[in-house]
């Protein structure tokens, strides 16, 4: 018999007994709260958005301005804010293909294979993850499902029984949105609608809806347009006379002849539009290469380093970059909040210039639509000199987040880039999670972007590992021409200084672009 569980009352013993009859249990309700009945609906509500947030998502949203800057794109962005009680959801779920996704309450699926408590665990950070992503969209998590089976129902995703106990659930809490964690296949979709008798989305759809939201460059709103009919192109449908569907013999209720129309009319001009729309927007994103690479030419030109800043998302890579060189990029406890690659130099310890550029965040499952959209903007990760790996050192599975994020990485081809591990929000974390953390990467450097600890040792990890110009020279300069000294610091590196009567003999490696402009102080 299928268990159906709620998660506030369990005690420690209560959690070792679930965990070793994971097997058994075919679904196990993992958002649910016991007690809704004895509160009223406002306060239910209000329990559950607190209670249910997702591990990914931080409890503490204390911004420091002073750090982050003056984050006017955040106050824009919480300026707009949902009204509960309210709905503008149709009746009809024929008609939610065509219009805007909203999501409002909703209720989480997933279907795990495995028969172990860690694959019950797994399932669950899965699915509290997104409880993160809907929340980040705008909804409110209900409750959640995870259904144990050796595959997802090819018909309505859970088992048939499963679906139909589904439907109770969203009727008696009066959710109007369903969301699978994992992408549905059309069918799967629609089967799944016509049980539950209210709109069904997947996670690929709440992360392209969450990436709509927070893209502001024209690059990233076109980037995530594409990925969006990309989704969209085999999912399209239609109903009745508007589809104009064809019909001979003694179909139609036996009219026959006369009732054959022109077929499927306005589905095959809707995917004419999108893949004229499709071709379109990768012309334009094309067209933003060229000033990518120009500016891209010009930092090696002037032998400047370049290091990406990549990471899961809400990791703190946004933070962590204002802590560093005062930004000023937007800093939300949401997921994706920043999805715009953001360019800001700053210096190693010993002087030397440097980029740090700061990239979209990534996530498990993460839609393939999404990857190839963003591909010229990942290219940041793959011609960068050296990459900083953020991860969340409070997030309870960070090993997976590390294997998401080199997944990643090894897609755009940055597998051979060299890569300084940080474990930011190191201030949230005890000793004895520095010790796993320091098992899952040796030579990592933990770091707070909030109380600025480990910055400096992250500087000088990084100041180890650019490449450093490959030729030692010898230079006299005169005390008059100290801009001489300042461009060493900046474009090599200075190994040693001795004062003598007639200026500064300096020892320093450079390349050979800026020994040949420096050719008139060189001693043999």
């Amino acid at each position: 018999m299928d268990e159906l569980q709620g998660e506030s009352g369990r005690s420690a013993s209560r959690e070792d007994a679930a965990a070793t009859s994971a097997s058994d249990r075919m679904i196990d309700r993992i958002l649910g709260r016991a007690g809704a009945g004895r509160a009223s609906a406002a306060e239910s509500d209000a329990r559950r958005h607190d209670e249910a947030r997702a591990l990914a998502i931080q409890h503490d949203d204390a911004y420091v301005d002073a750090r982050d800057g003056e984050q006017f794109d955040r106050d824009e962005r919480e300026a707009l804010r949902r009204v509960g009680g309210l709905s503008t959801e149709l009746e009809d779920v024929t008609e939610v293909e065509y219009r805007q996704v909203r999501l409002e309450q909703v209720v989480l699926i997933g279907v795990y294979a495995g028969r172990s408590a860690q694959d019950a665990k797994d399932a669950e950070n899965s699915l509290r993850e997104l409880a993160a992503l809907c929340e980040t969209a705008g909804a409110i998590v209900l409750d959640g499902l995870l259904q144990r089976r050796p595959h997802p129902d090819p018909s309505t995703y859970l088992g048939k029984g499963k679906a139909e106990e589904l439907r109770g659930i969203v009727a008696a809490s009066g959710a109007d949105t369903v969301v699978a964690d994992t992408e549905l296949a059309p069918s799967q979709r629609r089967a799944l609608e016509d049980v539950v008798k209210v709109k069904v989305l997947d996670r690929t759809a709440v992360i392209l809806d969450i990436f709509s939201q927070h893209a502001k460059s024209r690059e990233g709103k076109a980037q995530v347009e594409l990925a969006q009919l990309e989704y969209l192109l085999p999912r399209l449908r239609g109903w009745g006379e508007s589809m104009s569907r064809q019909a001979g013999g003694q179909a139609a209720g036996g009219v026959g002849m006369g009732s054959r129309g022109p077929g499927e009319t306005k589905i095959e001009l809707d995917r004419r539009r999108i893949h004229t729309r499709m071709a379109k927007l990768r012309k334009q994103i094309r067209a933003f290469e060229p000033a990518r690479r120009a500016k891209r030419a010009n930092r090696s030109r002037n032998a400047v380093p370049s290091v990406a800043i990549a990471g899961y998302t809400n990791a703190g890579k946004s933070s962590l970059l204002n802590r560093i060189t005062k930004a000023g990029v937007l800093v939300e406890n949401a997921l994706f909040a920043t999805l715009d690659p953001t360019v800001r130099r700053t210096r190693t310890p010993d002087g030397r210039e440097i980029t740090l550029s700061d990239t979209v965040g990534f996530v498990s499952n993460l839609p393939h639509q999404l990857v190839e959209a963003f591909r010229s903007t990942l290219e940041e990760v793959g011609d960068a000199d050296v990459i900083v790996h953020v991860v969340d050192a409070a997030h309870p599975d960070p090993a997976r987040q590390l294997a998401t994020v080199r997944d990643v990485i090894g897609e755009v081809g940055a597998r051979d880039v060299p890569e300084i591990v940080a474990f930011n929000k190191a201030d949230l974390v005890d000793d004895d999670t520095r010790l796993v953390l320091r098992g899952l990467e040796p030579r990592a450097v933990f770091v707070s972007a909030k109380t600025g600890e480990g910055l400096d040792a992250l500087l000088l990890a990084i100041q180890e590992a650019i490449p450093q110009p490959p030729r030692i020279v010898k230079l006299l300069v005169p005390y008059d021409r100290g801009e001489v000294i300042s461009r060493l610091h900046v474009r090599g590196g200075v190994l040693d200084t001795e004062y003598r009567e007639e200026g500064t003999l300096v020892t320093a490696r450079i390349d050979d672009r800026e020994a040949a402009a420096l050719e008139a102080f060189l001693v043999a």
